[in-house]
């Protein structure tokens, strides 16, 4: 358990920034079913008290601010499709989103802080 400090500290259950001086916990994560070489592993972040799991299909306002955002589209087997990465603006992830999925071999994307910080799994509607 450590004291969240500062602007960065997303829970990756809710989607909602965990306010300076409240617990979290951070966890090592790998938001793949199964090891394979684009299965990387990274630090997520957890409100320790109870919260609700995000369900929406809006991004939350907050991801406006990531500065940049690292976003890429993968295929069927998990694998990156390298054509789909950028590293952008949090006020163009909506967009970019739209615009990778225009590719028909991306069957989800995700989108990391700056740090690789997995943030959250986007799927085609």
């Amino acid at each position: 358990m450590h004291l969240a400090e500062g602007l960065s500290n997303p829970c990756r259950h809710c989607l909602q920034l965990i306010e300076a001086g409240e617990n979290k916990l951070v966890l090592a994560y790998r938001p793949f079913d199964s090891k394979q070489p684009y299965a990387e592993s990274g630090p997520v972040f957890l409100h320790q008290k109870n919260c609700s799991r995000y369900n929406s299909d809006a991004l939350p306002d907050w991801f406006l601010f990531l500065d940049p955002a690292i976003i890429r589209g993968y295929d069927e087997h998990d694998w990156i499709l390298y054509e789909t990465g950028a590293v952008i603006a949090g006020a163009d992830i909506e967009q970019a989103c739209i615009d990778i999925f225009n590719n028909k071999a991306v069957k989800y994307i995700h989108i990391r802080s700056k740090y690789n910080c997995f943030q959250c799994r986007v799927d085609v509607a």
